[in-house]
C-alpha cells in the first residue's frame, strides 16, 4: 500500500496536510477485528465511528449487498420507487416511536439534520409564521454541514472557527445531572428561561437525547429530556431528536428517547442504519409535521438528494434492521454495559482521570488534559486495539458482537496509556 502517496495527497478527517498524522493501513476486517497490512490485528473499539454495530464482513449483510448489486445498484428516487426502500421504511416504522409515520431518506447524518431543520422552517412557513431560530444545547454536536454546524455549540466544538459565518441560534446550558445521579430540577431552568423568552421565534428544539456525542460524550438524566418535551408541548414548538449516534440500541434502548418515554416530532437517524456498510440516513416525521409542510405554498417538501433512497444502501440497511429485530442486541449491549460498570470505575485511581461514565455500549474515560493523538494512537495499535480519542476523551463504542475478552482488552489498553505521561499534552 502506497502510504507515502496517502501522506502527501490524501486529506483525512480533522488532520493537517502540513503535519499529517500516521495512518494505519487496513486490508480487511471481520467480526470485531481490523486486519492491518503488516499482519497485526486490532480489536475495534469504535465501530468505525459508531456505525458497524454488527461487526465487519457480516454474512447476512454481505448477502444483502451481493443480491442487490445484481439487480440495481442505484436509480433516481424521483418518480421511481423500489422494494429495498419500501422494505427498509417498513422496518424503520416498526422500530421508531409510533407517532412517526413518514420517512425521508437521505445521504448522511449531517444531511438528515439539514433535512430536519428545513422541515421545521417549512412547517412554520406553511402556517404563515416566520420562525428563523432553533433552540439547542451547549456541548451538542449535529454534523459538519452549515445548518448542522449552526446548531452545534459555537464556542466549545470543532466548529468554533465558523462563528460569525453561521446563522445565530439560541443555546441553553446543557444538563449537568448525570444519568445515574439523583435528578436536579434546576437543570431545566436555563432551558425553560430560553424557551419562554424566545418561543415566538423558535421553529424547533433540536438536541441529542441522553448522550451528547462528539460535543463531549456527556450522558445526562432522562428527566431533562422529559422536561424538554413538556416545555415544547406547552409552547407549541417542534422537537427534533438527533439519534444519529444513539439510535438502534447503542444506549441500551432501541432509541435513546425511550429512556425518557417521550416521542419526538422529527427524528434523525444514520450511522448504524447500514451497520457501516455505506452511507445512508433518514429523517422521520409525524403526520402533523409532514402534512403541514406539504399543505403549504410549495405543496411538497423542498429537498431531494441525488442518491436519495439508493437501492444498494437500502437493501443493506433493511438487512441490518432485520438483525436488530431478532433482539439479540439487547443481551449483547447489556453485557457490554455490565463490563463497563465493572472495569471503568477502577480507572479513577489514576490522577489524570477526571471522570468515567458509561451507558449501554458506550464507555468514556475523561482525562484532565488532552491526549497526544499521534503517540496514544501508536500505543493503542501496539496494544492490539483501535481506539481514537479526541481532546480529553478516550471513549469506546464497540460493535455489539464484542465478547468480554474484547472489552477487557480495550479497557486494559486504556489503563496502560493512563500510566504514561508521554501520551498526554501536559
Amino acid at each position: 500500500m502506497d502510504l507515502a502517496f496517502d501522506r502527501r495527497h490524501i486529506w483525512h478527517p480533522y488532520t493537517s496536510t502540513i503535519t499529517p498524522l500516521t495512518c494505519y493501513p487496513v486490508t480487511s476486517a471481520s467480526g470485531v477485528m481490523l486486519h492491518l497490512e503488516d499482519g497485526k490485528q486490532l480489536v475495534d473499539g469504535m465501530s468505525s465511528w459508531w456505525s458497524a454495530i454488527h461487526g465487519y464482513n457480516h454474512p447476512t449483510l454481505n448477502t444483502a449487498a451481493h443480491d442487490q448489486i445484481d439487480q440495481v445498484a442505484h436509480v433516481m428516487f424521483g418518480g421511481i420507487t423500489h422494494a429495498p426502500a419500501i422494505n427498509l421504511c417498513k422496518k424503520l416504522l416498526s422500530l421508531v416511536p409510533s407517532n412517526l409515520q413518514h420517512v425521508f431518506l437521505a445521504d448522511s447524518g449531517s444531511v438528515a439534520v439539514e433535512v430536519s431543520l428545513k422541515m421545521a422552517l417549512q412547517y412554520w412557513h406553511a402556517k404563515g409564521e416566520f420562525r428563523p431560530k432553533f433552540l439547542t444545547l451547549r456541548d451538542g454536536y449535529h454534523g459538519d454541514t452549515f445548518a448542522a454546524m449552526s446548531v452545534t455549540d459555537p464556542d466549545n466544538s470543532m466548529h468554533y472557527l465558523y462563528k460569525g459565518f453561521l446563522p445565530q441560534h439560541i443555546f441553553a446550558k446543557s444538563p449537568t445531572t448525570g444519568y445515574w445521579q439523583e435528578w436536579d430540577e434546576s437543570d431545566l431552568d436555563d432551558f425553560r428561561d430560553k424557551i419562554t423568552l424566545h418561543h415566538q421565534e423558535i421553529a424547533a428544539v433540536i438536541l441529542e437525547p441522553i448522550v451528547q456525542g462528539a460535543g463531549g460524550m456527556r450522558i445526562y438524566h432522562p428527566n431533562f429530556l422529559k422536561g424538554v418535551r413538556k416545555l415544547c408541548d406547552q409552547f407549541g414548538i417542534l422537537l427534533i431528536l438527533d439519534e444519529i449516534a444513539t439510535g438502534f440500541g447503542r444506549t441500551g434502548k432501541m432509541f435513546a428517547c425511550e429512556h425518557a418515554e417521550i416521542q419526538p416530532d422529527v427524528l434523525c437517524v444514520g450511522k448504524a442504519l447500514t451497520s457501516g456498510y455505506m452511507t445512508l440516513s433518514a429523517t422521520l416525521a409525524s403526520s402533523e409535521v409532514a402534512n403541514t409542510v406539504c399543505g403549504g405554498e410549495a405543496g411538497c417538501f423542498m429537498h431531494g438528494p441525488t442518491f436519495m433512497g439508493n437501492p444498494l444502501a437500502c437493501a443493506v440497511a433493511a438487512a441490518s434492521m432485520a438483525l436488530l429485530e431478532t433482539n439479540q442486541w439487547q443481551t449483547q449491549v447489556k453485557q457490554i454495559e455490565q463490563l463497563f460498570s465493572q472495569l471503568l470505575p477502577k480507572l479513577k485511581q489514576y490522577p489524570i482521570v477526571q471522570d468515567v461514565r458509561w451507558l449501554g455500549a458506550i464507555g468514556v474515560v475523561e482525562t484532565t488534559t488532552a491526549v497526544n493523538m499521534e503517540t496514544i494512537q501508536a500505543h493503542f495499535v501496539e496494544q492490539g486495539v483501535w481506539i481514537r480519542p479526541f481532546g480529553k476523551l478516550i471513549y469506546m463504542m464497540p460493535p455489539y458482537i464484542s465478547e468480554p475478552e474484547h472489552i477487557e482488552k480495550l479497557v486494559g489498553a486504556i489503563e496502560s496509556a493512563l500510566e504514561c505521561e508521554d501520551y498526554f499534552n501536559y
